[in-house]
């Protein structure tokens, strides 16, 4: 008897062992709610020893995040702002002086009458500032001209100092100066025109207007052509009617160029139209050198539309900060851009613009003076063009983000077939690439744009890939913790904790929304996108989200005691999973 219980019992084990070896082994085919059953066993697990602080692994920097006492902090993540290059220094905080602007117009609001003045107004715009930013201070002039000459229209223009305000400045969630917002009957929307007060008034008289303004003496003509540096006249038949009503619905797809309509012959003439011409016509006048541009096609909505936007930029923009958002915004998103340096501009500008005039609708060609420390390098930086000979890029715009670089010389025959194979996807993309490091021993893994495919698309290892930026607070408060969670991990062969600066270099497979970024890249996985890493930030959190993910089973083991000396517990044990092994324990 007591034989036979002894086979019953070592059959009984023997099965479990035999279940238990192939539950491992088959892991990668069980179903997702078995994964619940080992999240559960997790959680069960004690993680306490992963949080223990580590003088070495809290104070190593790798010699690759300045002091964050070098930049500014601020409660959200960092991103970067195509439109805004340039940074603020805070060491001149004590000695600034607001510069005095005529202001009289533009009302101060504070939390008290905030409320009074955007609901007793029909329209009403606000610009949340700070006194020490510089944009803020460029925008003031502008921002009291356009104050005044609203004034009569009935539309109030004011600010709110965000430093002083800070409720008000969190309620509209305000994340960079200036901020500026549009109120009809309460509801607010962004504005999105240069800072300029042409701009300001055209956008504001498009949204609380009819859109297309009638000009029936030469004298209101003369004063349109004198003030305005965009404008579109219609030469009508009649100033009601379905031509009106065409041309009314198309200028309101056009926030930054001031729409007109006359009957008049001799005002027709003011704008250089024939007067014997044809009804309808149109033209577009502007202060660039392409003074005049004649529409020839259907009057109608989209028609008219398009004309606009292709010609209502000049053949070459020179990119700044009031041109910058111009660009960005065009409905054109393609772009040709020319880095060149003040040295070279006339010798380069006028072969890009003969160039410019072929793809006029297709592309917007912008020029980068390179060596310009306030916005050229900036621009050039973002790119990742250096040097100082002149290099012509081109650029699908912020949706994309996909940049390719012209190889040679610059001439117009080059530029032309640079273009067209731009237009029809024939060129290779260029990314931006730190040089590859000569060591790379560390626990955490460099990655730069030449290095990404061998490091974190190795199908044989899982890849936790941090996509960071030198001067981002976030990124400098996570490195001890990131730190830490790669020494504890350095001994699993399976298991890469890499970085990669965002802000130079680039992959397709590395696409970063913020700073910083962390993208996880299962093993024998690589052509499918990464998965977000969306866990709190501390290595018990890490490491659950790894050993849940990894597509290599792993585990730590905890080490045996705490009073261990320091050669018996510094090394951190791998076990990888094998089917001898039942346990699941640190």
């Amino acid at each position: 008897m007591l034989t036979r219980k002894r086979l019953v019992v070592s059959l009984s084990l023997a099965t479990l062992l035999l279940f238990s070896s192939l539950s491992l082994s088959l892991c990668d085919k069980t179903p997702p709610q078995n994964d619940n059953k080992k999240n559960n066993n997790d959680d069960d697990e004690d993680l306490s020893f992963l949080e223990e602080s580590d003088d070495a692994a809290t104070t190593s920097h790798q010699g690759h995040f300045p002091d964050p006492d070098e930049f500014d902090e601020d409660d959200g993540d960092d991103e970067d702002d195509f439109g805004d290059f340039a940074g603020f220094d805070h060491s001149s905080e004590e000695a600034f002086k607001e510069p005095e602007v005529d202001d009289k117009d533009v009302v101060v609001l504070k939390e008290r009458n905030f409320t009074t003045v955007v609901e007793n107004n029909r329209f009403v715009m606000v610009e949340f500032y700070a006194p020490w930013c510089g944009h803020c201070q460029a925008l003031a002039p502008e921002y009291a001209a356009a104050a005044t000459e609203l004034k009569p229209d009935g539309v109030v223009l004011a600010k709110v100092d965000a430093t002083v305000e800070n409720e008000l400045a969190n309620e509209y969630d305000v994340q960079g100066f200036p901020t500026v917002f549009f109120f009809v009957d309460g509801v607010h929307k962004p504005y999105t025109g240069q800072r300029t007060k042409d701009a300001i008034v055209t956008w504001i008289k498009k949204k609380i207007g009819p859109g297309v303004s009638n000009i029936t003496t030469v004298e209101e003509a003369e004063r349109v052509l004198t003030a305005g540096s965009k404008v579109v006249l219609g030469f009508l038949n009649s100033l009601v009617g379905a031509e009106s009503d065409e041309l009314a619905a198309a200028s309101k797809l056009e926030d930054d160029v001031n729409f007109y309509q006359t009957v008049v012959a001799d005002v027709a003439k003011l704008f250089h139209i024939d007067a014997s011409v044809k009804r309808p016509a149109l033209i577009l006048l502007k202060k660039e050198e392409e003074k005049l541009n004649h529409f020839d096609g259907q009057f109608v909505k989209a028609e008219i539309a398009d004309f606009v936007t292709s010609n209502k930029l000049p053949l070459v923009t020179t990119f700044t900060r009031e041109s910058a958002p111009v660009i960005f915004e065009s409905q054109i998103k393609k772009q040709l851009l020319l880095f060149v340096t003040s040295n070279d501009t006339e010798k380069f500008v006028p072969v890009f613009k003969e160039a410019a005039k072929i793809f006029k609708g297709k592309l917007i060609f912008v020029h980068v003076e390179s060596d310009n420390e306030d916005v050229g390098k900036p621009v050039a930086d973002y790119f990742g063009i250096a040097g100082n000979g002149p290099k012509v890029l081109a650029f699908t715009g912020n949706d994309d983000g996909r940049k390719f670089l012209l190889d040679g010389e610059v001439t117009i025959d080059t530029i032309t077939a640079f273009g067209n194979d731009f237009l029809e996807d024939k060129l290779k993309p260029f990314l931006k690439s730190d040089p590859v490091p000569e060591s790379n021993d560390g626990d955490v893994k460099i990655v730069v744009g030449n290095n990404f495919d061998e490091i974190v698309l190795d199908e044989s290892k899982d890849v936790l890939l941090e996509i960071y930026a030198p001067w981002c607070g976030h990124c400098q408060a996570l490195e001890p913790t990131y730190n830490k969670l790669a020494k504890h991990l350095r001994s699993i062969e399976s298991i890469v904790i890499a970085k990669m600066d965002g802000t130079t270099n680039e992959h397709p497979r590395a696409k970063s929304d913020g700073f910083p970024t962390l993208l996880f890249f299962p093993a024998g996985n690589k052509s499918s996108d990464p998965i977000p890493v969306d866990v709190d930030r501390t290595v018990k959190d890490f490491y659950k989200f790894l050993r849940k993910h990894a597509s290599i089973p792993f585990q730590l083991q905890k080490p045996a005691s705490t009073t261990k000396t320091a050669s018996e517990s510094s090394d951190v044990k791998e076990s990888q999973s094998s089917t001898t092994e039942v346990k699941d324990e640190l």
